[in-house]
């Protein structure tokens, strides 16, 4: 049976790791961040252009596709693996080490964003997924201008959810910032998305409409 994550939280700094060397892997900022993502995007999608010799119209239509589609998968991991726990001690320090730790620390500004080598494990991982799936439909070459277009999709939530944990909201986007919030403190098995909740919608996880 799946156990929630609990809505309690602590301030400072959580520690996932009694190695100072795989405890400073789990740390990183923004400008780390934009440096070492930006630039993996910026080659993807020079390699899509000019290697790959995708057109323009093709290659835009592919880049926001993969855009968009990053909002599903940020929804189905943050809630199916992120959020999957049970009873047995390996899965609860699995959870503490993806996710676990940032519900207990939501303030830990040092884990508000993925670091880079879990990062391009896990992008690494996906794009060898797309490609296959691609390939499989006879465009491997496709990935090339989707894949670019979800890393893209994933740099701007990533920032995006760090903004909701440090800043005050635009009050454009003050609904975002109020969805995420009662998924930290109110309803930590509901309001999953944070770019969108557009998936909350289709997948029944709003919160209740009182709470919105």
């Amino acid at each position: 049976m799946k156990n929630k994550v609990t809505t309690e939280f602590q301030a400072g700094k959580a520690q996932i790791f009694k190695s100072p060397a795989l405890e400073k892997l789990t740390n990183t900022n923004p400008f780390v961040n934009i440096a070492f993502y930006g630039l993996a995007i910026i080659g993807l999608i020079l390699t899509g252009l000019f290697v790959i010799d995708l057109n323009a119209p093709l290659f835009i239509g592919l880049f926001v596709s993969g855009i968009l589609f990053w909002t599903l998968i940020e929804y189905l991991l943050h809630r199916f693996i992120f959020h999957w726990i049970v009873d047995s001690r390996w899965s609860k320090r699995f959870h503490f080490i993806i996710h676990g730790a940032h519900h207990s620390y939501p303030s830990d500004e040092d884990r508000l964003l993925m670091p880079p080598v879990p990062g391009f494990i896990i992008a690494g991982s996906l794009f060898g997924m797309y490609y296959l799936i691609f390939w499989v439909i006879g465009v491997p070459h496709f990935t090339f201008g989707f894949f670019p277009g979800m890393f893209f999709g994933y740099l701007m939530y990533s920032f995006l959810h760090r903004a909701t944990h440090i800043s005050s909201p635009p009050k454009l986007f003050a609904h975002l910032w109020h969805h995420h919030q009662l998924h930290h403190y109110k309803y930590p098995d509901k309001a999953y998305g944070v770019s969108t909740f557009f998936w909350d919608r289709v997948f029944g996880t709003m919160p209740p409409k009182k709470m919105r």
